[in-house]
């Protein structure tokens, strides 16, 4: 099960920077319009999304998580998921 971490953190390089001291690659910063959706789907790796800004709805075994600025989102491998994005967000992304 995904876990939620209220950091407060809102910059983007102090995240980054945090996730490399944590060990994380593949780090990215991504952006998604109000509207959009992601169907159910798994990643492979220990995944984080942590919200710059704006709003991310996870949905994960029948629950909605919903993620605002500041807030991480840590996902085991292989938990399936869906998002939906309720107003533009950004949010940096990484595996480990």
């Amino acid at each position: 099960m995904s876990r939620v971490i209220h950091t407060h953190i809102k910059d983007e390089a102090q995240m980054i920077r945090r996730l490399k001291e944590e060990g994380y690659f593949n780090i990215f910063v991504w952006e998604d319009r109000a509207g959009t959706r992601y169907a159910e789907h798994t990643h492979p790796h220990h995944e984080v999304r942590w919200v710059i800004s704006g709003v991310l709805e996870i949905e994960e075994g029948g629950k909605i998580v919903r993620l605002e600025a500041g807030d991480r989102l840590e996902s085991p491998p292989h938990t399936p998921h869906s998002a939906y994005v309720p107003q533009t967000v950004r949010y940096v992304c990484a595996s480990r």
